[in-house]
């Protein structure tokens, strides 16, 4: 079961949900499942969000401003804003202390890389789908109309190679799994040959493969239950050991 809650964030109000028990196990995983850009929502991640609760995990989900249930402006909202958010909602509801695995769509596969440098070693598992990464220029620029200073930069021919995520996620030694859809007409694919070389540095990295899906993976995993839960798998994999006991690297291909 999924308990809703709202956060109070910079004069914000971000809507957002919560399950598994809490309390009493400071020990126990929290996965952390963030939603992507434009009109993305939390609302196609809850399904996920019960499959991690249902594999043993407390689950995290939430609206970042200007999308959802949350307030806000999406015109204002920025890459910054959104580690921001999200670090205020895991140290709320993610507890002190304790395993984390941070799960992100599109957009929020930059905000992962954000986290992962934010919280070190207490990131024991990643789940990157079909994702994003930005130029250092764009972390502070509001995302406004689609007109302003951060659609300027992220237009710019290949600018992403500038993103600090690369650096982050090679330095990376915890357990990564990279979905990647059979067709992907949003995030070029050498974004996502790069991401893939730099979690297969020293990560214990996967590749899982949904042929048959394309870029919006949050909605795949919502309508195709038994790859979501193989999805979820995958990201568990070796928790317990920090994520060294799977095998190296595989695809995971859709039934």
């Amino acid at each position: 079961m999924l308990f809703d809650f709202t956060l109070d964030h910079e004069g914000e109000r971000l809507s957002g949900v919560y399950g598994g028990v809490y309390g009493g196990e400071p020990s126990r995983a929290t996965a952390v499942v963030l939603h992507g850009a434009g009109n993305s929502s939390m609302e196609r991640l809850l399904p996920l969000v019960q499959e991690f609760v249902a594999h043993g995990c407390r689950g995290v989900a939430f609206d970042f401003s200007g999308h959802g249930q949350s307030t806000g402006s999406l015109s204002e909202l920025s890459l910054r804003r959104r580690f921001e958010q999200a670090v205020a909602v895991i140290d709320a509801y993610g507890g002190a202390e304790g395993p984390l695995v941070l799960v992100g769509f599109s957009m929020s596969g930059q905000t992962v890389a954000d986290l992962v440098a934010h919280y070190g070693d207490r990131v024991t598992a990643l789940g990157l789908c079909a994702p994003a990464v930005y130029a250092a220029e764009a972390w502070d620029a509001p995302f406004a109309d689609g007109e302003g200073r951060f659609s300027r930069i992220i237009r710019r021919p290949d600018s992403w190679r500038g993103t600090p995520a690369f650096q982050v996620l090679r330095a990376y030694e915890g357990r990564a799994v990279l979905a990647v859809p059979g067709t992907d007409t949003v995030i070029p694919s050498a974004v996502t040959d790069a991401v893939q070389d730099a979690l297969a540095a020293r990560a214990q990295y996967t590749r899982f493969v949904l042929p048959d899906a394309q870029h919006q993976l949050g909605m795949w995993f919502r309508d195709h239950g038994d790859d979501r839960r193989k999805f979820v798998e995958a990201v568990l994999t070796g928790l317990d050991d920090h994520g060294w006991s799977g095998s190296p690297c595989c695809d995971a291909p859709s039934p």
